[in-house]
């Protein structure tokens, strides 16, 4: 699979070795700083704004969800291939509907945010204004309609975008996305790993990986953020959604974390790509 992350020879074998190391030193065992469960017993009976059954984040806020009533478009349901899961709604054809919560401390350097995700499918066609997006910000609650400020923008925008590719904004791509060539068809068509590594206080590290095998990246990028992180927002606002089991036009989430150090898919994924690429360069 693509990946768009560029490595010297000498940073290639130290991020081979430092992550086999790391590997073998039992990084699965790590305990997350910050974790919640879409099948934890508190959301057997629905999704509701001001529920948190987890630790390390604030209560989620359906806030800036277009069309009242707040909640109406956010739901439990067991339809896409994550099993339970969060699930959004558009309200209708370009409507938003939004579900966000705060990172108790904000996201540190040397920790990573993971989020595994099924992504809607569908597009509205050219010159819609149809999408959704994860925004990583420093605020203190959702982004209402049209206000896509943040420290890290990962999103699919349907205007001008058949392929329906994500694109990044960042602190380098601020007026225009930069196009990773990743569909969220291709995506979408299963649940999708989300690791984002901050390398630094202003630098990241982000990974897009098929939950069935996450060692195998869609997109390997590293960046600049705008911001501090210390909030999380998904909104969805496509194809108005016929329900709880429309996954094609739905956005669901079944985990979210905070680990204190890169993830294991992400440095067996790291690990790889800086082999093979060592190697190639040694032909």
């Amino acid at each position: 699979m693509r990946s768009h992350f560029r490595i010297s020879n000498g940073a290639a074998v130290a991020c081979a070795v430092s992550s086999a190391t790391v590997l073998l030193a039992g990084i699965c065992s790590a305990q997350p700083y910050a974790y919640d469960s879409a099948t934890d017993p508190t959301y057997g009976s629905g999704w509701s704004a001001g529920q948190n059954a987890g630790y390390g984040f604030g209560a989620w806020s359906f806030n800036g969800t277009q069309t009242p009533p707040t909640g109406t478009y956010q739901g439990m349901s067991s339809s896409s291939a994550l099993g339970t899961a969060w699930t959004l709604m558009s309200p209708s054809a370009g409507q938003i509907a939004n579900a966000g919560r705060s990172i108790t401390g904000g996201l540190q350097p040397t920790q990573t945010f993971q989020a595994v995700i099924q992504n809607p499918v569908n597009s509205q066609g050219y010159y819609t204004y149809g999408g959704f997006d994860i925004l990583f910000t420093s605020g203190t609650d959702n982004n209402p309609p049209g206000n896509n400020t943040s420290a890290l923008r990962l999103s699919v925008f349907d205007y001008y975008n058949a392929a329906l590719n994500w694109g990044i904004n960042d602190a380098t791509y601020t007026a225009h996305a930069f196009n990773t060539g990743v569909s969220a068809i291709t995506t979408g068509a299963s649940g999708m790993v989300v690791d984002l590594y901050l390398s630094s206080a202003t630098t990241y590290i982000l990974t897009l990986a098929p939950q069935s095998n996450p060692t195998s990246h869609y997109l390997t990028f590293a960046g600049t953020l705008a911001s501090p992180i210390d909030y999380v927002d998904f909104r969805t606002y496509g194809a108005a959604s016929t329900g709880l089991n429309d996954t094609a036009d739905n956005f669901s989430i079944s985990t979210m974390e905070v680990v204190p150090e890169p993830s294991t898919w992400f440095l067996c994924g790291l690990g790889s790509i800086s082999f093979m690429l060592w190697r190639r360069r040694r032909k």
